[in-house]
């Protein structure tokens, strides 16, 4: 895929998840969004795996949780 769509694709996929409030559009959207922009960007990249940190640590928090 060129670079400019997927970089289209993916600032729509971003401004989609700001509007995750209304139905189908979702916050769902942000990391998709990052995901393909972290193709052509550096800090795209960075916020793509910063959101995946997250969210493992949140899953182990929960599975930590569930054991006690």
């Amino acid at each position: 895929m060129p670079s400019l769509p997927r970089q289209i694709l993916g600032i729509l996929l971003l401004l989609g998840g700001l509007f995750w409030f209304l139905p189908i559009l979702g916050l769902w959207m942000i990391p998709l969004g990052l995901l393909i922009l972290s193709i052509d960007f550096q800090w795209a990249r960075r916020g793509y795996l910063s959101i995946i940190s997250w969210l493992r640590k949140r899953r182990g928090h929960r599975k930590r949780k569930k054991a006690d």
